[in-house]
């Protein structure tokens, strides 16, 4: 995989938690129990897609700008993406949408319960 700091990024994030979902082997990252990124693994626990939450729009413009984003595998095609992990799309790029899924599922908590997820850190706007 191309992006190998992917795990530590994400699980640095304030209230981030991570496990393997068996069933799909698929390595979730989690805020407040709800998923936000995935890396998804083969047979051989190889990763084939990063899979991550985006507004449709934003989620759309990507797609049509990169042919290593594709609508989300396995996932509501509308919210979710997908991206090829040994692909093309810039690190600052994934970096910055991985930040979006992040705020996006924070976002849709109550203020106290961003207040508890994040340790009265800060509040999403």
């Amino acid at each position: 995989m191309r992006y190998t700091w992917i795990d530590e990024y994400l699980i640095n994030k304030a209230g981030v938690t991570k496990d393997l979902q068996k069933d799909w082997n698929w390595i979730r990252y989690q805020i407040g129990g709800k998923m936000f990124a995935a890396i998804c693994l083969d047979d051989n626990n190889e990763p084939y897609y990063i899979t991550l939450k985006l507004e449709p729009s934003e989620g759309d413009f990507l797609r049509q700008q990169y042919e290593d984003i594709i609508p989300g595998y396995y996932m509501n095609k509308m919210h979710w993406n997908s991206i090829k992990p040994d692909g093309e799309v810039p690190d600052d790029l994934l970096k910055d949408l991985l930040d979006q899924s992040y705020q996006l599922v924070l976002a849709g908590f109550s203020k106290k319960k961003q207040r508890e997820i994040l340790g009265d850190t800060e509040i999403i706007k």
